[in-house]
């Protein structure tokens, strides 16, 4: 039911003035966002037909409460406004007019014809649907596959044909239809991938349905109208000459129709209506010869020889002798078979057995022979067209005499014949439907007009080849039926000598028809190829939908009579018919397709004002139209369904960039909320485990990817395979930096696409960086498809950063990770890790099995050889053996394991007996511990910072003077290398310290100095040395005074970090057990400290944490 609106006028308290309160910014030319541009179609990115703009559509301050909105959002009353101006014209028409504003004529507003039901769809799907097959092929279909497996094909065919146009009217009825018609509706529905491939084939069906078109008139041409017009004569191979005729004249035909087009379609328009009443008189004659038949049949004779067909253009009489002045002489049919005309010459023996006989070619409706031509006669190729009669069959002794059936005057069949050559053949004479959308630009009411005129034009069409069908067996004999050109007849077309009043009436109006059908293609193929190309999804088209000032597509209508002519080239409408068949079953398979899709999804915009369909008849049809292929010609089905998958890959390929809200994409986010959901179901299984990723990534100041070598190491990974998520996280309020988000997720896109990493990127803003990372290891993914996995980069530099900010940040990630039962991937100089473009040569990566967390270890090698760029590499498996352990055995069983896991590596076990700590351990204790002291120092006040230095300092003052020191150490004693000679240098060194705490005037600056370089020099010398180890920072407190645990954890991490940089420093990449940060967070700075030695000496290093659960398993 409408619904009723009511308009009431609002009164504003003063009247509105020109110097509005509202005024329209400066450059309001400017294109604004969101609003048309002129680059896609209207109406497509838009929820309405077209937003304009909107100046002036907020006068005064009736709706000054909405002013901040009328930029964006249109008042109801302009809304309103541009429905009611909509026009749609066609693209040429568009064209014509830019071309004329630009040379500077005043542009003429230009409206599109309104045209009703019956004009408009009817008609023309009428004049598209009847046309060369009913005339030229149909009886010949008839008297092959007989009346009931005609009967059969017409009804497929027409069925096919129904429940596409039911599904077509349903999207057609589905919004307003712009220009482009069946494309447009197809493509929008189906997304550009499909809309593309289904474009191509349709503009492609319909090319070559003009050169059948084109074929079809010149073989009316050739064969009734000018039989002597052939430019190629020869006896002795006439199907050849014939083919070179069609060739010649159908290319001049090309050519004419082509110049027609291009001088304007306003003719070809005008030619419309001759064109359809030519075959509307075509049928009402054949219907008149039916009823004439049944009172009294047409005086059609056919020649036979016994039970052969003869063709009686050659001979007058159909007798080998007649009686003339009571003397027998022989006839003209004589000479044909004999030697000469004399009684007495030889004659071929067949010729001699059997008798000559005249039949009726049309015995009458009435006349029962619709019992003969119920069933099919398939006959294969070159031979006689023979009526099922006894014959007098030649003896064996005469057979040697007998002469060449090729040289004799006998009707024979051109091709193998077989039921779905039949289905092939017959399907392009349903096809026209489309026709009636194609004009959605020009109804009145395309909505209404659409669905009932399409719909009744098939059903009209269907009950007159149907009716056809049975009155065509019912009337004429079936040697004739099966006489595809009317040899029989005088080279009269079969369903000719059916007509009334003049098989003239019919080859007339058959020939126009045809002419008419052919220039339709050819104004219809290039109007669609420009279509497609201004869609911009097949790039190397574009150049074809440029046109001329006159609206008309030349470049388009070249190639299109250019693709024509290969049709015309094959010189067989026979042959031609079946390919224009698959790439129109091929679109009609689609419409169905789109129809299904958006009714099983029921997508909120599915509203079509068509009732009349269901998801099932929309799938029937489909299934109905693959049928269909494949029973006409396989090969042709295979090779349609080939180009329409190369087309859709190549422009998914080349990265379609439209989007119209297309049913794919919906049925695409359904079988995304269903996996989803069964994914959720259950944890995945050990065997399908994989790392999905959580990426975090840094960026710059300028929002740049500060670390793009970790998008390499992700796509090396994953290749593609399973989730990744890039995310990063900018500090600060969302409000003040959400275009900054959306400019930090486009750089990341493009980092992604340039590393060739797949998935999907998010950049978040939060008021700190910790809890922006803590929410992005808890929220990110959906459903059953979370990260597992958490992969980042070690924070460089981090000793020399002003804030602690960053490493804190880093350590607080571990412990997110471990808490969410998630794995961590930490990779330290990523910078050299290998781009994508690189091809490592031969060398390792070694895995440095410490703990056994998951055995996610051993799966990273695994997973990194997939890739092309560590594909050479060799795996090398190393863990550690300790002072209880035998070595031998552990290598063993270690060998053994990794057999049974499928691993192609080496393993070695590396023997680390308990040692004593050495001086080194102690100098790097002491250096973490002071730093650490120091950079606490620097966070208190002045007073407080000295009275800390001076409680160090007393401290140390006090420990050293110790005298009542053990000889002999006990076992309880730390015993540490080289002390007794520290003892003097410490004292001195903390005497200095003292003075320089007491007597400096800036003692509130700390300064600390501590590169590299010095360091390595540093410990060189002290190990060479005899003496013990120098302080670097001169602050250095008694070793007894360390915290022991902190020791202990260095040994670990120097003893560990000498036997990996002396088995793997020339590795590739080195993968080593992460150890986890401490409960206590007042050891952060130390754990870091910690990983810096373990990682030191190697060049790339991945350290690896486990979630906590088995990743890898030994079984199948």
């Amino acid at each position: 039911m409408p619904t009723n609106f009511t308009v009431v006028p609002v009164e504003d308290g003063q009247p509105s003035s020109p110097d509005s309160d509202v005024q329209s910014p400066e450059g309001e030319d400017e294109e604004k966002p969101g609003l048309y541009s002129g680059e896609e179609t209207p109406g497509e990115d838009s929820p309405f037909i077209t937003t304009g703009d909107h100046e002036g559509s907020c006068d005064g301050k009736n709706m000054a409460l909405f002013e901040e909105e009328m930029d964006s959002t249109p008042m109801v009353s302009a809304l309103l406004n541009k429905l009611a101006n909509y026009t749609n014209l066609t693209q040429g028409v568009i064209d014509h007019e830019k071309a004329e504003s630009e040379d500077g004529v005043k542009k003429v507003t230009i409206r599109g014809p309104q045209m009703g039901t019956f004009i408009g769809v009817y008609l023309p799907c009428m004049q598209n649907i009847l046309g060369v097959i009913l005339f030229l092929r149909l009886t010949w279909i008839v008297g092959t596959a007989g009346i009931l497996g005609s009967f059969a094909i017409v009804f497929m065919c027409c069925v096919c044909t129904l429940l596409t146009a039911i599904s077509m009217s349903a999207i057609a009825t589905n919004g307003v239809v712009p220009a482009g018609g069946s494309y447009y509706m197809i493509s929008r529905a189906l997304g550009p991938e499909f809309g593309g491939a289904v474009g191509l084939c349709l503009y492609l069906g319909t090319t070559f349905a003009g050169s059948m078109y084109i074929l079809g008139t010149i073989e009316i041409l050739l064969m009734y109208i000018v039989p002597d017009g052939a430019l190629f004569v020869d006896k002795a191979n006439e199907p050849v000459a014939q083919q070179n005729n069609m060739r010649v004249y159908g290319t001049c035909c090309l050519a004419l129709m082509a110049l027609m087009v291009f001088v304007g379609v306003k003719y070809v328009n005008k030619l419309a209506l001759v064109f359809l009443s030519c075959v509307i008189l075509s049928i009402m004659a054949i219907y008149a010869g039916v009823i004439r038949s049944a009172i009294s049949p047409p005086d059609f004779q056919i020649c036979l020889l016994g039970n052969r067909t003869l063709k009686n253009h050659d001979f007058e009489k159909c007798l080998k002798t007649e009686v003339i002045n009571n003397s027998t002489v022989t006839t003209q049919l004589w000479e044909q078979f004999c030697n000469g005309s004399s009684i007495d010459a030889d004659c071929d023996p067949y010729f001699a057995l059997n008798n000559v006989t005249e039949t009726k070619a049309i015995p009458g409706l009435l006349s029962g022979v619709i019992s003969e031509n119920l069933w099919g006669t398939y006959v294969p190729y070159d031979t006689v067209l023979e009526k099922n009669l006894s014959v007098a069959e030649v003896p064996e002794s005469e057979k040697e005499k007998l002469k060449n059936v090729k040289d004799m005057p006998y009707v024979f069949n051109d091709i193998t014949t077989y039921f779905t050559l039949m289905v092939g053949i017959f399907f392009p004479s349903v096809t026209g439907i489309l026709a009636g959308s194609n004009r959605s630009g020009d109804l009145r009411d395309a909505q209404r007009s659409i669905p009932i005129g399409t719909i009744l034009a098939i059903v009209t069409t269907s009950i007159i080849y149907l009716s056809c069908v049975v009155v065509f067996g019912a009337c004429v004999e079936g040697v004739v039926l099966r006489d595809k050109f009317g040899f029989s007849v005088k080279r009269t077309p079969v369903i000719g000598i059916l007509a009334w009043p003049s098989p003239w009436v019919l080859v007339i109006g058959s020939f126009f028809s045809c002419c008419g059908a052919g220039l339709q293609s050819l104004t219809s193929a290039p109007r669609l190829l420009q279509a497609i190309a201004h869609d911009g999804l097949v790039p190397f088209l574009q150049v074809f939908g440029h046109s001329k000032s006159n609206g008309e597509p030349t470049w388009a209508l070249l190639l299109t009579a250019g693709i024509c002519e290969i049709g015309i080239l094959i010189a067989s409408l026979d042959v031609v018919a079946p390919i224009l068949s698959m790439f129109f079953l091929m679109c009609y398979l689609f419409v169905n397709l789109a129809c299904a899709v958006q009714t099983l999804l029921r997508t909120p915009n599915w509203r079509p004002r068509f009732k009349f369909y269901h998801w099932t008849l929309s799938f029937l049809g489909m299934s109905l139209c693959l049928s269909l292929m494949f029973v006409s010609s396989w090969w042709y089905a295979l090779f349609g369904m080939l180009f329409a998958g190369c087309v859709y890959k190549y422009i998914e390929y080349r990265g379609a960039e439209k989007e119209w809200g297309d049913g794919i994409r919906g049925l695409s986010l359904n079988a995304a909320q269903y996996a989803l959901i069964k994914l959720e179901e259950a944890p995945p299984h050990t065997k399908n485990w994989r790392p999905q990723l959580l990426v975090l990534l840094s960026l710059d100041s300028d929002l740049m990817v500060k670390h793009p070598r970790l998008l390499s190491l992700t796509s090396q990974l994953k290749a593609g395979k399973g989730l990744t998520i890039v995310c990063s996280v900018l500090q600060g309020i969302y409000m003040n930096r959400g275009a900054d988000a959306k400019r930090s997720e486009k750089n990341i896109k493009a980092a992604m696409a340039a590393e060739k990493t797949k998935g999907f990127c998010h950049a978040v803003v939060c008021s700190n960086l910790r809890d922006g990372f803590s929410n992005l290891i808890q929220s990110a993914g959906l459903g059953g498809m979370k990260h597992n996995t958490v992969l980042m980069a070690w924070p460089c530099n981090w000793r020399q950063a002003e804030d602690s900010s960053s490493w804190k940040n880093f350590i607080e990630t571990v412990r997110e990770t471990t808490s969410a039962h998630q794995a961590l991937l930490v990779a330290k100089n990523i910078d050299s890790f290998p781009c994508n473009t690189e091809r490592l040569t031969e060398g390792t990566i070694d895995v440095w099995w410490i703990v056994h967390d998951g055995g996610l270890l051993m799966l990273l090698p695994f997973l990194l050889r997939q890739h092309k760029v560590w594909k050479k590499c060799k795996m090398r498996i190393f863990t550690v053996a300790h002072l209880d352990d035998n070595s031998i055995q552990m290598k063993k069983d270690l060998y053994m394991f990794i057999y049974q896991l499928r691993l192609d590596a080496e393993v070695e076990v590396v023997e680390m007996h308990a040692s004593d700590i050495s001086a080194f351990t102690y100098e790097k204790t002491l250096v973490m511990e002071q730093r650490s002291q120091l950079l606490r120092q620097m966070q208190l006040s002045k007073t407080e910072r000295e009275r800390e230095i001076q409680s160090i300092t007393d401290e140390s003052r006090s420990s050293i003077k110790r005298k009542d020191r053990p000889k002999d150490p006990t076992p309880n004693t730390l015993q540490v290398p080289g002390a007794a000679p520290l003892e003097n240098e410490a004292h001195m060194f903390h005497g200095k310290n003292t003075k320089s705490h007491t007597g400096s005037p800036s003692s509130d600056h700390v300064h600390m100095t501590w590169t590299k370089e010095k360091f390595i020099s540093e410990r060189n010398r002290h190990r060479e040395a005899s003496q013990g180890v120098r302080d670097i920072f001169n602050m250095k407190p008694e070793w007894e005074n360390l915290n022991q645990s902190n020791v202990r954890r260095m040994h670990t991490a120097v003893k560990l970090n000498e036997v990996v940089v002396n088995k793997s420093q020339g590795a590739h990449l080195v993968l080593l057990n992460m150890p986890g940060p401490p409960k206590n967070k007042g050891g952060d700075e130390n754990y870091m400290e910690f990983l810096e030695v373990l990682m030191e000496g190697l060049d790339r290093v991945l350290l690896v944490r486990g979630g906590g659960r088995e990743v890898i398993t030994i079984y199948s």
